[in-house]
């Protein structure tokens, strides 16, 4: 009787159980829900979300018991709300934490001196040096100050620069710095600069001005330093520098040793995931090493007994995943992985065997409670939709590998395992191809077949021969020969025609229905039911951005930093004026904002305009006329101009006009025949756009004082509704007479947040301000957008994708763009 007693109370207790699925479910969701905050909210507003959660979680505790049928679905309810509201306290309680330590304002710009120790391995690349710096002590004037504890630093050398010092990891610094505020470009379906700061724990970011060394590193730092070590001997053990950037990123996670174009390539062929430490290296090397482990265990009878063979191989893989990831820089997408392995480890090692479903919200909910904000990158959604296809694919046993390989022998299990290899990857590049699609607007028609090949590639031949290269140098170079017999199949595959597949972003709602409808292909259903998926794919593949009507106009003013970018769209034709700055050697706003801008808007522009030959004005347009090959140009470009010899150019004249759906483009400036003997500046071409009602947008270039005033002197047409300020706001520029004659409605800065040049200067912004002009600064403002329906009224991103963690700048000239 008793043990009849025992057996009902442990099944009511078990059946009371808290369900793991609404929790999780809860959780996800939560977290998401805090994450589309623009706001943090206050202090008390957090504590009432987490008493909630505790005053949901003993009702649903209580609904729970009862087990009886709508008080039991009430209790589901219950915990999923308890586990939302807790998700969002907890998250929105770290973020406050962390925002509490941000760089003071009054601090930005300051020259401080500060002393600390470098906390991981220097990046080097064309531009310079870049340090994760932890600093303990800080000075401005000799008075102490409070800085954030991380700090990304810059030694730039440039163009004939003095090379950076020799910084190692745990070594102690003192530096004279100046700082700022992270802050990035902001641009519609852009990358957001300022939460990849957030999430690395980045609160400062500036220039290294002095440096002297204070003491060795010691004890700090060991893993650091010996990444650092093996990544300099890769680069002076193998000649083509090329391939030794490959091989020290897949020994060390060290991205930045991957040139641009060597990227662009990957991306273009689909396997930019195999040339970094990432989840498929940490998992693979988790799988290798359980079956080392098992197959070692299984000797020994002992430890059999002990602790089975299975246990074993599962703590292995997990603990040397977690090595491997530390020692490649313990990057975000490393840590998500071993949060995952780690959590369906612990599920497996505690005997519990849950559909496929909970396992997989489990491992997203534990990768959410440590890093929330992964929930809103790309590799999150990319890593969890290719496990969860897998899952759901493979009717459960893909969580099972990692136990079972062990237990498959000799060519058997290498044929099983090719199989289901090559099968793996054909469903998963079905799946993920339009969620690709959805996520960067482009995706490659030939990853599957260049995945085929790069995949065993770089698993069982490159990585192999790289990591052992830690131990026997030499096999460094026959590594690096691997890569490079891998990049010239890959540079044939890219230079296939319709390689890669572009379509504009689309509504989130259609890209969910095209993930499920490439979900749906592949599922083990009968094909009638898996045709149902094309439907869905459909809409998103068809889909085109809204255009402006016949006779109007739309205006973009790209967040580009220091330099001018600006497209002008009519219902057929686009024009991109000035393309952007050059920041490095293989670094420009044309490759980096412009090119993916372009191809999110479904936009082929059929003129690009440079206004003079500044490289803050013509610095991104040799990628851009890469991209776009035969695209013509007008420009103010002297004869010889290395940019000349990239497309058919035509010079820029005024009196050049021409009509594309009922609006009229019209150059203003230079006069013809005006030689390369003046300023580049004074030669900026001038245009100026016109609606058919009559509404104008007036493009300046650099002109100054003296080509405002002989424009404003011929009587030239001047009147617009937006006007890009000259010269970005410059002293020497914005007349008051200019302003007069234009008489805009906007002024539009494009300038770099706390640009060396004080654009827009003071006096620039009392004399529209004197107008009645509001000026509006690309730094405040991100990428604007104007349409010449409504010349008084203008959007910009940073207000329409406004979230707490983007920089709010101190005051209103700063938003101005100072």
């Amino acid at each position: 009787m008793h043990g009849a007693e025992t057996r009902v109370i442990t099944r009511r207790g078990t059946d009371a159980a808290p369900s793991p699925a609404p929790v999780l479910l809860g959780w996800v969701a939560g977290t998401a829900w805090q994450l589309q905050q623009a706001v943090l909210p206050s202090a008390a507003a957090c504590a009432l979300w987490l008493a909630a959660a505790v005053v949901l979680a003993a009702v649903a505790a209580m609904l729970g018991r009862r087990h009886v049928g709508a008080s039991f679905g009430g209790a589901k309810l219950a915990w999923a709300l308890s586990a939302a509201l807790l998700a969002f306290g907890v998250c929105s309680s770290r973020a406050a934490l962390f925002a509490a330590n941000a760089l003071a304002p009054p601090l930005e710009g300051r020259e401080l001196q500060v002393e600390g120790v470098v906390d991981a391995m220097p990046q080097q690349g064309p531009a310079g040096t870049r340090l994760r710096f932890e600093a303990d002590q800080a000075f401005w004037r000799g008075e102490p100050v409070r800085l954030p504890a991380q700090l990304s630093l810059g030694w730039w050398t440039g163009e004939g620069g003095i090379a950076a010092p020799p910084f190692v990891p745990g070594e102690r610094w003192r530096l004279i710095v100046r700082l700022k505020a992270p802050h990035g470009l902001l641009n519609p379906h852009g990358f957001d600069t300022e939460l990849w700061f957030w999430e690395q724990g980045l609160q400062a970011s500036g220039s290294i001005a002095a440096a002297t060394r204070l003491q060795a590193a010691g004890w700090r730092r060991p893993v650091e330093r010996a990444r650092q070590a093996v990544r300099d001997a890769i680069v002076a053990r193998v000649d083509e520098a090329q391939s030794a950037g490959v091989v020290a990123a897949l020994v060390t996670g060290d991205q930045a040793a991957i040139g641009r174009a060597d990227w662009q390539l990957f991306r273009e062929t689909g396997v930019a995931h195999l040339m970094s430490i990432s989840g498929l290296h940490v998992t693979l090397f988790a799988w290798i090493a359980a079956a080392v482990a098992a197959r070692a265990w299984r000797r020994s009878a002992r430890l059999c007994l002990a602790c089975p063979a299975q246990h074993a191989a599962l703590i292995a893989g997990v603990s040397l995943a977690a090595a491997y990831a530390v020692f490649s820089g313990w990057g975000v997408p490393s840590q998500r992985t071993v949060l995952m392995l780690a959590a369906v480890a612990l599920l497996r090692l505690a005997g519990r065997r849950w559909p496929w479903p909970q396992v997989w919200l489990l491992a997203a909910a534990v990768v959410l409670a440590a890093d929330p904000w992964a929930l809103l990158q790309a590799g999150f959604w990319l890593s969890f939709v290719a496990v969860g296809v897998l899952f759901a694919t493979d009717a459960g046993m893909a969580g099972a590998r990692m136990e079972a390989a062990p237990d498959r022998a000799g060519v058997h299990r290498a044929l099983h395992g090719l199989g289901a290899l090559l099968r793996e990857q054909v469903v998963i590049t079905a799946a993920l191809a339009p969620l690709t699609l959805l996520l960067f607007q482009q995706v490659s028609l030939v990853g599957l077949l260049a995945n085929l090949v790069a995949i065993p590639w770089v698993t069982l031949v490159v990585t192999p021969l790289a990591m052992l290269g830690v131990a026997v140098p030499a096999l460094w170079s026959a590594s690096a020969l691997a890569v490079q017999a891998l990049g010239w199949l890959l540079a044939h595959l890219a230079s296939w025609p319709l390689a890669t597949l572009s379509r504009p972003a689309v509504a989130p709602w259609l890209g969910a229905l095209a993930v499920a409808g490439g979900v749906l292909l592949v599922m083990r259903l009968p094909w009638r039911l898996r045709l149902l998926g094309l439907p869905l794919l459909l809409p998103a593949l068809l889909w085109q951005p809204p255009r402006p009507g016949t006779g109007r106009f739309d205006v973009l003013a790209a967040d580009v930093g220091q330099g001018n970018a600006v497209l002008v769209r009519t219902r057929q034709h686009g024009l991109l004026y000035d393309s952007g700055p050059r920041w490095s050697a293989d670094n420009d706003a044309g490759g980096r904002v412009l090119v993916p801008l372009l191809r999110a808007l479904g936009e082929r522009p059929d003129l690009l305009v440079l206004s003079h030959r500044d490289s803050d004005h013509t610095g991104g347009a040799a990628s851009i006329l890469a991209a776009q090959p035969g695209l013509p140009v007008l420009a103010s470009l002297e004869p010889g101009h290395a940019l000349r010899a990239l497309a058919p150019t035509r010079d820029c004249e005024a009196g050049q006009a021409w009509t594309w759906d009922g609006v009229r483009f019209e150059v203003l400036h230079p006069p013809p025949g005006e030689g390369a003997a003046v300023r580049p500046n004074a030669r900026s071409c001038v245009l100026r756009v016109v609606a058919a009602d009559g509404t104008a947008a007036l493009l300046t270039g650099d002109i100054e004082r003296a080509q405002e005033r002989a424009l404003v002197e011929a009587g030239v047409p001047l009147a617009a509704d937006l006007l890009l300020a000259p010269h970005h706001g410059s002293g020497t520029s914005s007349s008051a007479d200019f302003i007069d004659a234009v008489s805009p409605a906007v002024a539009v800065v494009q300038a770099g947040y706390r640009n060396r040049f004080g654009h827009p200067a003071s006096a620039v912004l009392e004399r529209y301000a004197a107008a009645g002009v509001p000026v509006v600064g690309t730094p405040g403002c991100g990428a604007l957008r104007w349409h010449s329906r409504a010349p008084g009224q203008w959007f910009c991103t940073r207000d329409e994708r406004r979230r707490y963690w983007h920089h709010a700048q101190a005051d209103a000239a700063a938003a101005a763009g100072r």
